[in-house]
């Protein structure tokens, strides 16, 4: 199972609406167990595809502490069904633009419906980070990052940054 290079901010195919999964299939299935190794390799707790440059709609999270067993979920077109009035603010990084924290303020709860890694039909109900890092990922899949969730002036500031970052260390050039 290769890790696969993350995609970094200003990339745009982060702005990228995914498409929907047409069949789970052992590609799927190499897909997600990909994903996983390379959110566990980043680290952090949640990838969507899209951020290794697969326009799907499919998401990994594990929230596993790194003292406990690893408890990984694959959620293949999910679909927020109903959140709460309930909200919750929660300090929220991305894989996709590293180093970079910002409280966000997303509904508390939310229900979702899915597919689980071999297809079924399933459907959850999420709170607490859980809840946060699946509205955080799902944005993702419709071309929204977390930083288009606090003030413009920061997200201009955080959007120059990593343009420059991308303009001094093209792909390819050698660091160091």
């Amino acid at each position: 199972m290769p890790i696969k290079p993350l995609v970094i901010l200003p990339d745009p195919i982060l702005r990228e609406v995914s498409k929907p999964v047409e069949r789970v299939d052992p590609d799927i299935g190499r897909l997600a167990a990909d994903m996983l190794e390379t959110m566990y390799d980043a680290p952090g707790i949640g990838l969507a595809a899209i951020q290794v440059g697969v326009p799907l709609r499919m998401l990994v999270i594990d929230l596993s502490k790194e003292d406990e067993e690893r408890a990984p979920h694959v959620f293949i077109n999910p679909q927020i069904l109903s959140v709460s009035d309930a909200r919750n603010v929660h300090e929220e990084g991305c894989l996709s633009i590293p180093e970079y924290y910002a409280e966000v303020e997303r509904p508390a709860a939310i229900r979702l419906s899915y597919l689980d890694g071999e297809g079924t039909k399933r459907e959850m109900d999420a709170d607490g980070l859980m809840a946060t890092c699946l509205q955080h990922e799902i944005d993702h899949l419709n071309g929204v990052l977390f930083i288009d969730h606090i003030s413009r002036l920061k997200r201009d500031m955080v959007v120059r940054k990593f343009k420059k970052l991308a303009k001094d260390n093209p792909p390819g050039k050698l660091l160091g």
